[in-house]
């Protein structure tokens, strides 16, 4: 009939999937970096009341476990082969929110923007070429490079003002590899966003809670209810299950270089926010790292057109 429309090329038709799926990659990265920043933000808060590290991770597995139940109820119980399952809980589910939240205890909230998201491109780039022979190319570099300029500025403005925080700044360093070495192994093992985030999200604190119920230091009971609450609905529901899904879906669609070099502006959007909520300012040098870094990001989004030979 001469009023149907005409049939869409395989070249279109292929090229329809790929451009939904990078637009998908790039909400759930941009997504992502408002719940870490308020990740980075609610555990430095946690540091200033009375609630131990071991607390602040006993409430977030409790919360994730929460909110991972009726998902698993929906669609099932995510299957892992177990040495897989200890390997992404050790570096995910342990080693990077414990670590973490013990160096909110020596060091601020613009620290752990620094080592926490901010290290995480360059440890995830080198992890890929060591691991998956991954090249980089020049519009690489020179992102990344733009960045590290970036995240030096920041660091220069925020760390020299609190000079025995090398200690929580190690400690933050070692979070951002275990997440790194976390962002490596779904990517080696094809694992989707869903099975990942649900199985962090559902073992975790069966194995955690009688731990530290009877073995680890806490003062949970010293803090108010709604404290306690909001630590276990944010660190939980939020930084686990909701920033677990959406990081892991960004790196399926985007790989990890460029969904890392999104979530490098987590340490300035942190350092921002921590200056009114947390009353941690940022100075003129800082400034001007956070906007380094964006232009790094920016680098490493955009697409130019390629020259006509």
């Amino acid at each position: 009939m001469s009023g149907e429309a005409p049939p869409l090329t395989a070249t279109a038709a292929g090229a329809n999937p790929a451009a939904r799926e990078r637009r998908i990659g790039y909400a759930c990265a941009f997504a992502v970096l408002f719940v870490w920043a308020g990740f980075l933000l609610s555990s430095r808060l946690s540091a200033k009341q009375a609630l131990t590290p071991w607390d602040v991770a006993a409430l977030r597995y409790a919360g994730a476990f929460v909110a991972a139940v009726p998902l698993v109820a929906l669609l099932g119980l995510p299957r892992l082969p177990p040495l897989r399952l200890v390997a992404l809980l050790g570096a995910a589910s342990f080693g990077f929110p414990i670590l973490a939240y013990h160096g909110f205890t020596l060091a601020p909230a613009a620290h752990g923007g620094v080592m926490l998201p901010g290290t995480l491109p360059f440890l995830t780039a080198a992890l890929g070429v060591a691991f998956l022979g991954e090249a980089w190319t020049r519009r690489r570099v020179a992102s990344l490079a733009v960045v590290a300029a970036g995240i030096g500025l920041l660091a220069s403005d925020t760390l020299g003002a609190h000079p025995g925080a090398w200690r929580g700044d190690l400690l933050f360093l070692g979070g951002s590899c275990c997440w790194a070495v976390y962002t490596l192994l779904i990517r080696l093992w094809g694992i989707g966003a869903m099975q990942a985030t649900l199985s962090i999200a559902l073992w975790s604190a069966p194995i955690y809670l009688p731990i530290w119920w009877f073995l680890l230091p806490s003062s949970i009971g010293a803090v108010s209810a709604g404290a306690a609450l909001y630590q276990l609905v944010y660190q939980g529901i939020f930084a686990t299950v909701l920033a677990g899904l959406l990081f892991t879906r960004a790196v399926t669609a985007l790989g990890a270089p460029t969904t890392t070099t999104i979530t490098a502006l987590v340490p300035g959007m942190a350092a921002l926010a921590a200056w009114p909520l947390l009353g941690e300012p940022l100075g003129p040098i800082g400034f001007l790292g956070v906007g380094l870094v964006s232009a790094g990001m920016i680098l490493t989004v955009m697409r130019f057109p390629s020259r006509a030979r």
